[in-house]
């Protein structure tokens, strides 16, 4: 049996970081910083470079600019997460191991913070799945970085609108901060609702590694 490979990101040496995370293999992180980028800006910039091959291989004028249409409102879409507290964001994209002749699995993982009113860690953890919101089958962990209760949601978009009428399924890890005033929010977005057990071992063994404080310095 073969030792599994550990990346380090270069965000685990950000002094301003609030939280530490291993994720688990099959995401990609998201680019927020470049993708949402001042224009004019080395970051902006770095993003156009990339970008620029993916134009300059489109086979006519209208595929082109159907992605820059494409790519625009996926930024958009990103800064409105971004506004709510989003600071982390990873598609996923694994076998499925079940039902191998299926497509791949798909799924979003996001870390947003919330602030809450000053109390009690496990007071706060409760109180994020009792309020009104539609949590079910909820969890209550005490992890290494401290309480955490676990929920889901299924939610279903509008009937006629643009979106696919797809159900989609959310598993939601609640962590209050050691300050006791804010909340991470860690969730796993997925359409595939039969794989529910499968996203939510995942997202209990991601906060098995959280931590508040830098673990490597510790």
């Amino acid at each position: 049996m073969s030792t599994p490979r550990i990346y380090v990101d270069d965000s685990v040496s950000d002094a301003q970081s609030d939280l530490w995370f291993a994720e688990p293999a099959g995401y990609t992180p998201v680019p927020l910083k470049s993708l949402l980028a001042e224009p004019g800006s080395p970051e902006a910039e770095a993003m156009r470079e990339a970008v620029a091959p993916l134009l300059d291989a489109a086979p006519s004028e209208w595929v082109r600019q159907r992605f820059v249409a494409q790519f625009a409102l996926g930024q958009q879409m990103l800064a409105v997460m971004c506004d709510f507290g989003t600071v982390h964001c990873s598609i996923g994209l694994h076998r499925d191991d079940i039902d191998l002749v299926s497509a791949p699995l798909l799924s979003l993982f996001t870390i947003t913070w919330r602030d809450t009113a000053t109390a009690p860690r496990a007071a706060t953890a409760a109180r994020a799945v009792t309020s009104l919101g539609g949590h079910s089958r909820i969890e209550y962990l005490e992890q290494p970085c401290g309480p955490v209760t676990l929920s889901e949601t299924l939610r279903r978009p509008p009937t006629g609108g643009p979106l696919p009428q797809f159900p989609l399924l959310q598993i939601q890890a609640h962590l209050p901060h050691p300050d006791c005033k804010r909340l991470a929010v860690l969730t796993i977005s997925t359409t595939a609702v039969a794989r529910r057990e499968e996203y939510r071992a995942v997202l209990s063994r991601i906060t098995e590694t959280v931590r508040f404080e830098d673990p490597l310095r510790a």
